[in-house]
């Protein structure tokens, strides 16, 4: 088995984010803050978290206040140096310092599989690992690691691709991947098949796979392959399904709280969890 660790994290974040407008017209939806963090800063604390270190970033127009917040601000730093503001930027110094970053543009949207697909480039011949910053996942309740290092652990063991998922209402497979399969330890599915968007009817299971991914490299070969899918547009998940026919996929029912906040209702959500936490407070 391969002992090549999992050292890089991909952040598809392209999107229009057309469901906050027009607070996202010309923001980022990545930036919006959940209290005093934006959502994209919850992911990459969650990969560095996970081991990684070198993230990148796949960018669509409009969104270089990404880059610019993964960067230091040395005017505002000037500004509040030697001042009780100063501890402010503790945490977003910690992850500057902590990481490498990578930008690449997708100049068109084609979907989450094509965003992936292009960034071939920044990762290599090596596993990775992708995290859609709109699902943000909390610490358990048991104070254990978040989603991704759970995800790795399992790649360590299984050496495969691995998907977090979750139970859904019935009602709501529409919008996400849904995967059935053989449950070989607790929560841990040797996945059988996946279906991208299914209505209720037509879905398998209510099992969704949700923003937390493990990829083998050979997924790029997959994606060059797929054809578009649900909305026209190049999905992972299709891509996931003949890996999983064809060689093999483990779903994990994760550990903690997901909060959808790609959605207005799941991003205040978030927000009155993450206020009442107090974990914000320095």
């Amino acid at each position: 088995m391969s002992d090549i660790k999992v050292r890089k994290c991909l952040f598809p974040a392209a999107g229009y984010g057309t469901r906050f407008l027009p607070a996202t017209k010309a923001m980022p939806k990545e930036m919006l803050p959940i209290v005093n963090k934006p959502l994209i800063q919850y992911g990459v604390e969650e990969a560095l978290e996970a081991g990684m270190s070198q993230i990148g970033f796949i960018l669509g127009r409009g969104k270089r206040a990404i880059a610019d917040h993964f960067d230091i601000s040395y005017e505002l730093e000037h500004q509040i140096l030697g001042t009780s503001k100063e501890k402010y930027l503790t945490d977003i110094r910690k992850v500057i310092d902590s990481s490498q970053f990578i930008f690449m543009r997708q100049r068109e949207m084609l979907g989450l599989g094509h965003a992936i697909l292009t960034g071939e480039p920044m990762i290599g011949n090596e596993p990775f690992a992708v995290i859609l910053a709109d699902d943000l996942c909390s610490v358990p309740d048991d104070k254990s690691d978040r989603a991704l290092s759970q995800l790795v652990e399992l790649y360590d063991k299984y050496q495969c691709c691995i998907v977090a998922i979750e139970e859904v209402d019935a009602a709501d497979t529409a919008s996400y991947g849904i995967i059935s399969g053989e449950e070989v330890a607790e929560g841990i599915y040797d996945v059988s098949d996946m279906v991208e968007k299914p209505q209720p009817e037509d879905a398998p299971t209510n099992m969704a796979i949700i923003g937390r991914y493990i990829l083998t490299p050979d997924i790029f070969d997959y994606l060059r392959e797929t054809k578009p899918g649900a909305g026209g547009e190049i999905q992972i998940t299709d891509a996931l399904r003949q890996v999983a026919k064809e060689k093999r996929v483990i779903a994990v029912k994760f550990k903690g709280r997901r909060f959808d906040c790609g959605s207005v209702e799941g991003f205040v959500e978030a927000t009155n969890y993450y206020f009442e936490s107090g974990d914000w407070k320095l």
